[in-house]
């Protein structure tokens, strides 16, 4: 059976193409001949299928940078940048963040089939406050957890995690992890590389920077601070690229 693509399913209508700016080279140019020439070839196919569709393309990129270094057409951005709508960070618009939270609570609450839950006052206040480096993404995913993990049909202060500025966010041997968690929650939401493959050589090199500063270069000294042979860390040294003079 033959499988109609999307472009065909829109014909006559819209079609949105989401985070436009990680579209492959291959891609980009095959849509630039649709937006172009108004037609495109089936998998396999040989006469070309004329289409008339609207296309609507989002992305959090700055696609004339992408331009500029090579890593999106120059052509399609033209094509695509007819008419432009720039939607402010979720940080720029607080007075949205109350009605999206209720909003996505809801769906949430829809999608897992389990009660919706309200908002107190303090919780909404909390955030409120945060600044959603994650944008809208960041936000739903955080009514998913609530939704899961807050105990009564209210959220209060106390359901929101630390790294939102929750309760336990005011103990200060818990920073740097509030703060870690922050960035994970950033990267989640905004579908970055795996975590552990960014994080941990970040994480390795500054504790080993700290070392060999707080031992001022000898790496046998800064080895036992970090709880390594002297051998260890000259490897990872290696590994990471690090110069310890």
């Amino acid at each position: 059976k033959r499988r109609i693509g999307h472009f065909e399913q829109a014909d006559g209508g819209t079609l949105f193409l989401d985070e436009i700016g990680d579209m492959s080279a291959e891609l980009q140019k095959r849509l630039l001949r649709v937006l172009a020439e108004g037609e495109f070839f089936r998998v396999g196919g040989q006469a070309p299928v004329r289409v008339d569709v609207r296309v609507i393309a989002a992305t959090h990129q700055d696609l004339a940078q992408a331009v500029t270094t090579g890593r999106f057409r120059e052509d399609l951005f033209h094509r695509l940048n007819v008419m432009r709508v720039e939607v402010p960070a979720l940080r720029q618009r607080r007075e949205d963040i109350p009605e999206l939270a209720r909003f996505y609570l809801s769906q949430a609450a829809s999608e897992l089939t389990v009660a919706a839950k309200s908002l107190s006052s303090g919780a909404l206040q909390l955030l409120s406050k945060y600044d959603w480096p994650g944008n809208v993404r960041e936000l739903v995913n955080v009514c998913r957890r609530l939704t899961v993990t807050a105990a009564g049909r209210e959220i209060t202060r106390q359901d929101i995690p630390p790294e939102l500025g929750g309760a336990a966010a005011t103990d200060p041997s818990t920073g740097w992890t509030v703060d870690l968690a922050r960035w994970a929650e950033a990267q989640l939401a905004g579908g970055g590389p795996p975590l552990l493959d960014e994080a941990l050589p970040a994480f390795e090199r500054t504790l080993i920077q700290a070392a060999l500063r707080r031992a001022r270069g000898k790496r046998l000294e800064a080895a036992k601070l970090l709880g390594w042979g002297r051998n260890t860390l000259t490897r990872k040294i290696k590994e990471l690229g690090l110069n310890d003079h």
